[in-house]
This record gives structure tokens, sequence and C-alpha cells, in this order.
């Protein structure tokens, strides 16, 4: 690990595991109260129409979007937790030099530096953008 003190890693572990539990309750609480059911709403409404077909199949996407986005950041301090313990948490995975405090507390699941990450966007910003 990089120079945390045990102070600066039980307050980054704090944040984590505030994220982690914030995260399950969203994801539980989007599971139980959207999905089928808006669906449903949507469509049982008589008559049925194309229109209200595509609006409940655009917010049945939507959720399962945030749930994916929710599931992912999940993963992602699951993994910082594993770094966490095998001490190579707060370093960047590209130069390996020390990722700032101050970026944990912002981000604490970062990978890179700041200088890295910024390279890293540059360099891939547009992998996932479709274009016409």
């Amino acid at each position: 690990m990089t120079a945390l003190t045990k102070a600066q890693q039980s307050k980054v572990e704090q944040v984590l595991s505030a994220r982690y539990q914030k995260l399950i309750e969203e994801v539980r609480d989007e599971l139980e109260n959207t999905g089928e059911k808006q669906y449903m709403d949507i469509i049982g409404q008589v008559p049925p129409d194309i229109g209200d077909q595509s609006v409940a199949d655009a917010l049945a996407d939507l959720n399962a979007q945030i749930i994916d986005r929710q599931i992912h950041e999940i993963r992602d301090i699951e993994d910082a937790r594993k770094r966490l313990k095998d001490k190579s948490y707060g370093a960047c995975i590209e130069c390996g030099d020390e990722i700032a405090f101050e970026r944990l507390m912002v981000y604490p699941t970062a990978k890179r530096c700041f200088r890295c990450q910024q390279q890293y966007e540059k360099t891939y910003a547009r992998e996932n953008t479709p274009s016409l």
C-alpha cells in the first residue's frame, strides 16, 4: 500500500462501507418498486396503445440501466476493498505512483492517479460513443 496512514485507511474503509450499504439499499428499492409494476400499470390502461408500450419499455430499460450502474459501482467497491487487504490500494494501476488521498476521498474506488486518469479518458473517450 502507498503512504496512507492508519487514520486515512480507516476513513477510506468507512467511506467505502457507507457507499456500499447505500448502493445495496438502492438496488433493493429499485427492484422492489419498479420494473414489472410500472410496466403493468402503463400497459394495463384500456385501450393499450403502441405509444404506451414504448414508454413502458423505455422505463423498464432505464430502470435496468440504473441497476446495472449500481451493480458496477458495487463491484468497484469490492475491488477497492480487495486492494486494501492486499496492500495495493492507493497505487495507480498505470504508473504505480501514489493516488492522492484527496482524490481517494472524492472517488474511493479510483484505480489511477489524476494524470493517468486524464490520459485514459482522452484515449478512450469515444470508445462507447455511438455514431451515425
